[in-house]
């Protein structure tokens, strides 16, 4: 079973000419032996830098995110300019030795953890440089294996450097505020029809908010679908069940 893991750089600096590192092609195979990755099993041309660890292989693959790959190298003076666009880097290996295996990491508390890789503010968007692995005695309940589920997203509250990644840590960037008028929109059969209402909360693409009709001061739930926007009706549970099964299916 293939597991993603990636180790992100804290920040990436952009550097001049004069500052470029040394420049690396990346391996045709990528392949790790003992079930660390390193920079010289990903680049030719590694030198010195062959040797610092980007992910550990707990399955007969993985994958890695090719952002946070780049970053790694260019903090150790290595340049690559993936000019293919990659966006991972699949890394093959053989069965690892001592029938490694989660339970038996956890027991030996070095298990794999996403973490924060810097303070962050409550409402600030969450980057893929901000996530890194880290190791733990054991993964806390709602840490996600998948760092798609948190970059992109807002802050509830302020994140601490090193701590671990929890799921509920995050929610949508807000676009739409609080007493703002919005579009409710009702389309069904081919009847449309729509309504300005005032938004009592903040919400994200994708969250149910609660909103005012002016004029009878009566409250419906919509679903947010864009800036100023949202719907109800069939269309708000048709949107509701495929993020569910997109969900499901993380």
């Amino acid at each position: 079973m293939k597991a993603l893991l990636i180790a992100a750089a804290a920040a990436v600096a952009f550097a001049g000419p004069a500052l470029a590192g040394q420049m690396v092609s990346l391996k045709a195979a990528t392949f790790d032996a003992d079930g660390v990755v390193t920079l010289g099993d990903l680049f030719d041309g590694a030198g010195a830098a062959g040797n610092v660890a980007v992910a550990n292989r707990t399955g007969t693959s993985v994958a890695l995110n090719a952002q946070a790959v780049q970053a790694i190298a260019r903090r150790s003076g290595l340049d690559w300019p993936n000019a293919e666009g990659l966006r991972s880097i699949v890394v093959t290996g053989g069965a690892l030795g001592g029938g490694a295996s989660p339970a038996g990491a956890a027991r030996s508390g070095n298990v794999d953890v996403l973490t924060y890789a810097r303070n962050i503010s409550a409402g600030e968007m969450v980057g893929p440089e901000d996530i890194i692995w880290g190791k733990a005695a054991a993964a806390p309940s709602g840490s996600p294996r998948d760092p798609d589920v948190v970059i992109g997203m807002a802050a509830r509250r302020p994140l601490r450097a090193g701590a671990a990644v929890l799921a509920h840590d995050v929610s949508a960037p807000q676009v739409i505020k609080a007493g703002e008028t919005i579009t409710v929109l009702f389309q069904s059969d081919g009847v449309s029809l729509s309504m300005q209402g005032k938004a009592l909360a903040g919400a994200g693409v994708g969250e149910t908010i609660n909103v005012q009709n002016p004029l009878s001061k009566k409250t419906i739930q919509a679903l947010v679908t864009a800036p100023g926007q949202a719907v109800v009706g069939p269309a708000a549970d048709e949107l509701k069940a495929a993020r569910s099964t997109r969900v499901a299916a993380r």
